[in-house]
């Protein structure tokens, strides 16, 4: 489980870095690393940093669960 927060934390990162760079600067890094924002590879990535993001969602509802607390904590 540990190593799926880290992967998906990395993810989301990925994602929040590229959403950043595009908005300041409209410079999609994702699509210049991976050959354009079509190509397959860079679909991949999006695919995976949208999922990450769901999972990561879907953890933090599960351990607020568990905890007997709230989502978001005053």
């Amino acid at each position: 489980m540990v190593a799926l927060k880290v992967i998906a934390y990395v993810l989301v990162l990925v994602g929040a870095l590229n959403w950043g760079l595009w908005g300041i600067a409209q410079f999609d890094l994702v699509a210049t690393l991976f050959g354009g924002n079509t190509a397959v590879l860079s679909r991949v990535v999006y695919s995976l940093v949208g999922i990450a993001a769901v999972v990561l969602a879907v953890i933090k509802i599960g351990e607020a669960k568990d905890a007997g607390g709230a989502l978001v904590s005053a």
